[in-house]
């Protein structure tokens, strides 16, 4: 029998576990077992008139109806048994009332289960609950994807607001972007579209900080062709775009792109070899 009370001056405190129990006792004390129905068969035998005995057979009947019932009820009790033993280590919002009548909501997980009094119990934080109150069983994907909306929507809330900006916010932003777009579909559908729209609106602004900031170099690398399309005639426009960038400060160059440096130094490097091919 596991603890489902504690005791204080001498009293039983209840808890909702503990009440909740202690009503399916006193219904389980109401129910016969089959000692007590073949006391009963027997002293209905002892006492019947002998002058109209009841047939065996009846008696045979009788039991046989109960065997059969009895057999239905553990049955039953083994399926309900099984049904809570897949619910251990899974996370379950269960409905409770505690012994003043008070309508609560917990969720846990289960760390195991018991069959007590005709019933099956939950274990969630060392308190035990019936199964008939579970109402809901989350999996880990939904868990996961409930941890990851929550987390970034506490992030999006750190945030300054959108008139006090600064290009000092860009790599949080930026981050927070990337932490968005990795998640998957099913993921996203957790996130609030108030920070959706607040995420682009800040992006949005980020990209207008940059353009202020280094605009001119942003401009005339977007206006270099393709490396593959590259000539020596361009060596001077080529040039022109790394002497920018070299002239950069350092914060001014930790707001050009991973990708248009890329673009830059393949085409640096690509006027190189063409050079040394004429």
């Amino acid at each position: 029998m596991a603890a489902i009370a504690q005791i204080k001056d001498g009293k039983i405190v209840e808890s909702a576990t503990a009440s909740s129990l202690a009503k399916e006792t006193k219904k389980s004390g109401s129910t016969m077992d089959k000692e007590a129905f073949l006391k009963l068969l027997v002293a209905q035998m002892k006492y019947q008139d002998p002058l109209e005995p009841t047939s065996n057979t009846e008696f045979v009947s009788q039991y046989a109806q109960f065997s059969s019932l009895e057999q239905m009820q553990n049955m039953s009790a083994t399926l309900e048994l099984s049904r809570a033993s897949t619910l251990v280590g899974q996370t379950v919002s269960v409905n409770t009332t505690d012994s003043t009548g008070k309508a609560t909501t917990i969720q846990g997980v289960v760390d195991y289960v018991v069959y007590e009094n005709n019933k099956a119990y939950v274990s969630i934080g060392g308190e035990l609950y019936s199964l008939d109150d579970v109402y809901g069983v989350a999996n880990q994907q939904y868990l996961d994807a409930y941890d990851k909306a929550l987390a970034f929507g506490i992030a999006m809330n750190k945030l300054p607001s959108y008139e006090n900006l600064t290009l000092d916010n860009k790599d949080d932003i930026y981050k927070l972007k990337e932490i968005y777009d990795g998640m998957s579909n099913y993921e996203k559908t957790f996130v609030a579209k108030e920070f959706t729209d607040k995420l682009d609106r800040y992006v949005k602004r980020m990209e207008e900080l940059v353009k202020d900031l280094i605009g001119d170099f942003v401009k005339a690398l977007d206006e270099l062709p393709a490396k593959e399309e590259l000539k020596l005639e361009d060596k001077e426009k080529v040039d022109k775009v790394n002497e920018m960038y070299k002239g950069m400060s350092d914060f001014e160059k930790e707001l050009v792109s991973e990708e248009q440096l890329k673009k830059l130094e393949e085409a640096v490097k690509y006027m190189e070899e063409l050079e040394a091919d004429a």
